[in-house]
């Protein structure tokens, strides 16, 4: 017996089925039919979507992720975008620095559906780009940018992550992964406990892409250096709405 027929045969097992080429004395014979795989594991938690727990739990998560948090309500939205953007051109900002002659604010790329009231409180000179599935930007387009902003499908405050399914609040997975700061907002009601809750959501659309955030883009070497924005943004700020 190979090491794949030896695997094969203890998930069998598990499942109480004869093994692969044997009955179940042993002797040879023809793999069992498929049965029905009983899944038990917790399909949802202890608190309700949107509650005051799973909210302070995501916030935790993402905290602990090095992500950056701002509680805002739905009316503060607009100015805290503004404000995020606008540091971006300031010294010391996420951003890389910028070319010697270039005097003009921060730049941000935004999906096409992006609800435009969100943007009310840019100042003139932050400089929006839009992106749309039919009129992509280029890489090389998104990588000059120094920011985008994005809606959110789901997050799970157990992981801590949030989730991306291409909407088109939240656009082309490029966007969200090219540029080196990713503003994202989630709404308290979109945050669910625990991981089936969250693939039940995003399952009544599985055509769409996925883009599964926990946290800004970082990785370590073997001596555990570690490196941000290796692949996707170095800065990760969440704009949670209550």
């Amino acid at each position: 017996m190979n090491a794949r027929e030896d695997v094969l045969n203890r998930v069998r097992a598990a499942l109480g089925q004869p093994g692969v080429g044997t009955t179940a004395a042993g002797a040879v014979g023809t793999a069992p039919a498929a049965v029905d795989v009983p899944r038990e594991y917790r399909s949802a938690g202890e608190h309700s979507p949107g509650s005051a727990a799973v909210v302070e739990q995501l916030v935790d998560r993402l905290v602990d992720y090095e992500a950056r948090v701002h509680e805002v309500t739905a009316d503060e939205l607009p100015a805290t975008i503004a404000r995020l953007l606008t540091e971006l051109s300031e010294p010391g900002a996420d951003t890389p620095p910028r070319e010697p002659d270039s005097s003009a604010g921060a730049s941000v790329v935004v999906p096409d559906g992006l609800d435009e009231a969100w943007l009310a409180a840019l100042p003139d000179d932050v400089v929006v780009h839009r992106d749309a599935h039919d009129a992509p930007l280029s890489a090389l387009d998104l990588d000059a940018v120094d920011a985008v902003l994005t809606a959110a499908r789901v997050a799970c405050s157990e992981t801590g992550t949030i989730v991306l399914d291409g909407e088109p609040d939240q656009g082309r997975r490029a966007i969200s992964l090219v540029p080196d700061v990713h503003v994202c907002v989630v709404r308290a009601d979109q945050v669910v406990e625990t991981i089936p809750e969250a693939v039940r959501i995003l399952a009544a659309h599985p055509e769409r892409p996925q883009t599964w955030i926990s946290g800004p883009s970082a990785t370590s070497d073997i001596e555990l250096d570690r490196v941000e924005g290796v692949h996707g943004p170095r800065t990760l700020h969440v704009l949670l709405t209550t």
